[in-house]
């Protein structure tokens, strides 16, 4: 019951925020561009998600590394490609980072796995915090002050609060006050983070810390080819200022995690840009978003035929979930 009710969240929340959007858009904008796509600059957005898949596979390995764990890069890219699948096409609470905790835990204790995958994500987001705020000396004339300092309020909360999973004595320190969730103890995230955190090393987080940096140049460009590819050539530090802000609403359960960052794109682009001076029609925000969902999404389909490869040499990458978990 519990499945279906996450589910059917993720349901409403795709909805509710599909129908912001259709609230703020012309449709007949929106499909003439759709229609005026390039294919070559959709080729080139296709190639540079791939390769951020790679890159953030290389990542992992390096985390992995610190725990003296011994996996081939080729093993860890195919396991994120068939985790872009389970989050991208199967409608369950199995999704791709649980697969990957599951594989990592046959060689480890479960909540270091866990800690391992969460860090992967960590150390991405807190990179992509860093180059937003290196960006603000160079953001384009009129940037409303509204979206700076948005901009700047999360990257500062978001590298405080980073700082502080990373660390860790503090909460360990104070762990007792905060809630179960945020608990130092037992097998909270953030106690996953802290034993993972001193098991990799700092080396391996510093490390991964600065293949984050270049996964999120990555990134970048891949938001950048998708605008050429609607015909439109915007400002590389606006992305660097709002991809961040972007990136958060992909917290938000949703299916597939469509919709959230749709609705948050369709109100970032079109009010940001004009401000800037920037003449861009209504709906350019979510055409974006939508071109860049519908094109990460894409190696989810070569993931789902690497999952069949896989379950056909019996190389299953579903085992029991509670693997995953070593307890309190």
């Amino acid at each position: 019951m519990r499945k279906h009710l996450s589910t059917i969240l993720k349901l409403l929340i795709t909805v509710a925020g599909l129908t912001f959007v259709l609230t703020q858009i012309d449709l007949q904008t929106l499909t003439d561009l759709f229609l005026q796509t390039s294919p070559g600059w959709i080729l080139i957005t296709f190639l540079l998600v791939n390769l951020g898949l790679v890159v953030r596979a290389y990542r992992w390995l390096v985390l992995l590394r610190g725990l003296d764990v011994d996996v081939k890069l080729s093993r860890l890219t195919a396991l994120y490609y068939v985790g872009t699948f389970f989050n991208s096409f199967l409608p369950t609470s199995f999704g791709g980072d649980v697969m990957r905790v599951v594989e990592v835990a046959r060689d480890v204790p479960g909540g270091i796995a866990a800690g391992t995958v969460i860090l992967d994500r960590l150390t991405g987001l807190l990179m992509l915090f860093i180059m937003a705020l290196l960006a603000l000396p160079f953001r384009p004339a009129n940037f409303p002050d509204s979206l700076l300092w948005l901009v700047i309020g999360l990257s500062v909360a978001g590298l405080v609060t980073g700082a502080f999973l990373l660390e860790g004595s503090l909460i360990v320190r104070f762990g007792k006050w905060l809630p179960v969730p945020l608990s130092p103890t037992g097998s909270s995230p953030v106690s996953r983070i802290l034993r993972a955190v001193n098991a990799v090393g700092w080396p391996a987080v510093v490390r991964a810390l600065l293949i984050s940096l270049v996964f999120n140049l990555i990134l970048v460009a891949w938001w950048w080819t998708s605008a050429r590819a609607l015909g439109y050539h915007l400002p590389l530090t606006f992305l660097l200022l709002v991809i961040p802000v972007l990136s958060i609403t992909l917290l938000v359960p949703a299916i597939g995690g469509f919709g959230p960052r749709e609705a948050v794109a369709t109100v970032l682009f079109n009010g940001s840009l004009a401000a800037t001076g920037t003449s861009l029609p209504s709906g350019t925000g979510f055409a974006l978003s939508t071109l860049v969902f519908l094109l990460e999404r894409l190696p989810g389909i070569l993931g789902g035929f690497v999952y069949l490869g896989m379950s056909l040499r019996g190389e299953s990458v579903q085992k029991d979930t509670t693997e995953a978990d070593d307890g309190p």
